[in-house]
């Protein structure tokens, strides 16, 4: 299969395009049967996410069909199929279940409106000038004060490096490595793409009951992990494991990654300080705006070790010579004047009441499905018999108006099927009619 496609890039945009190509020069005729996803991934040295995404937007496009016990084919007039117009396919944003996302009608607009119009009352002239690489001194000490205050981190101002979201914090960190990364199994999908398109190798690290396990670190250089909240399964690392994994960082020079992608929501458990709180002279730890407030915004952070400063401010004053002036203003104003914290408050006592709403909605439409991950975070994961396929699941319920991730796909070693379903995003009424669709397409033979 790889000799038929030329992939530009090895990423989702570029499988699919490189797949729609394949289609329109007759190089994958109509009828033709695509390898299964799995396959497909291992041949190209891909995440099954990817290829299962692509498959998903061909399928969506009319390009390919998918035949329930047959795969996927190359529809028979795929040649004249255009694509889809985003009026024909529902926004990602009103997929019910769809996790990683935010309530986005929540954002706190006139909050926001404030802060943005006090930094522009009080930006000096040359503010406007290109900065600091690292970002604008005054977030980067609000984000030092706030990081210690509520994640137990141990940093000053210069160590805080201001990213556009958590995506470029992990680029900056992956550009300047070599070796394998260890990469928790299951872990994020988006994550091993980022590592893959780096030219990195990625270590698969085993996660069981404890959060994920030191002794499957082998060849790694390199760490990523979610220990407040593993996703997708939300275990928390044990304190000997996180232990461990400093006692390696420092013992082979290597470097702990840690991700505190959703650390604000917490529900029935006390808050888990973070590891670079435990050793910063071993732990990078990323956080970013994404989930407390809105993806849209990009704003992101970095807090590094000393002995990686030098050589992540030189490859963030490539990346962008720093980022929007007055947006990390605002943020700033946001975090200082207790406006974040308030908004924090609001949507965590919403997230709870969805969150309740949807495993309420799971114990009566999936009774016998085990449910893990609920007492944090913004998802839950809901562990499917054997025999299900989940991808095949999660497919029917994306052709539904729903958002939830196949747990295989989030895996590199095989396990239990399952799926990751958000709940942040819609009413708990929408949220229960969501599990009880699912619920159907379970039983559907």
């Amino acid at each position: 299969m790889e000799a038929l496609l030329n992939l530009a890039e090895r990423t989702g945009r570029g499988l699919t395009a490189a797949l729609r190509d394949a289609v329109a020069d007759g190089r994958l005729a109509p009828g033709t049967r695509l390898p299964a996803t799995r396959d497909l991934a291992a041949d190209l040295g891909l995440s099954r996410g990817v290829v299962v995404g692509a498959y998903e937007q061909l399928v969506a496009e009319g390009r390919f069909v998918a035949r329930r016990g047959a795969g996927t084919v190359v529809a028979e007039n795929a040649l004249a199929a255009p694509p889809r117009t985003p009026a024909e396919t529902p926004a990602p944003e009103a997929r019910a279940l769809r996790p990683g996302v935010p309530d986005l009608k929540s954002f706190p607009r006139s909050d926001w409106k404030r802060a943005y119009g006090a930094a522009l009352d009080n930006a000096r002239h040359a503010d406007l000038d290109y900065g600091d690489p690292a970002g604008t001194p005054r977030l980067r000490e609000a984000l030092a004060d706030y990081l210690g205050r509520v994640r137990a981190a141990r940093c000053t101002a210069d160590d805080v490096v201001v990213t556009t979201g958590a995506a470029q914090a992990m680029s900056l960190l992956a550009g300047l490595t070599t070796g394998p990364i260890g990469v928790e199994d299951p872990g994020s999908a988006a994550i091993r793409d980022q590592i893959v398109a780096h030219g990195l190798r990625v270590r698969p690290l085993t996660v069981d009951g404890e959060g994920a396990d030191p002794a499957s670190i082998g060849a790694a250089t390199k760490v990523f992990l979610t220990p407040a909240h593993q996703f997708p399964t939300g275990v928390v690392l044990a304190p000997r494991r996180r232990a461990a994994f400093v006692a390696w960082a420092r013992r082979t020079g290597g470097l702990v990654i840690e991700d505190d992608y959703d650390a604000e929501f917490r529900y029935d458990r006390q808050p888990v300080g973070c590891m670079q709180g435990l050793a910063p002279d071993a732990v990078a730890l990323i956080g970013s705006a994404s989930k407390a407030l809105a993806p849209g915004l990009r704003i992101g952070w970095l807090v590094v070790p000393p002995a990686w400063r030098a050589r992540v401010h030189a490859a963030k004053a490539i990346a962008d010579h720093g980022g929007p002036t007055l947006e990390h203003l605002a943020f700033a104003h946001l975090l200082e004047n207790g406006g974040y914290d308030r908004h924090l408050r609001r949507v965590r006592r919403l997230y709870r009441q969805r969150r309740d709403a949807v495993v309420a909605a799971l114990r009566t439409h999936l009774p016998h499905a085990r449910i893990d991950g609920v007492a944090a975070g913004l998802h839950l994961v809901v562990e499917l018999p054997p025999d299900v396929d989940d991808v095949a699941l999660a497919h029917r319920a994306h052709e539904a108006g729903l958002g939830p991730i196949a747990l295989s796909t989030l895996r590199h070693a095989p396990g239990a099927p399952g799926l990751v379903l958000g709940y942040a995003t819609h009413r708990p009424d929408e949220l229960t009619a969501a599990v009880a669709t699912v619920g159907k397409l379970v039983r559907r033979p």
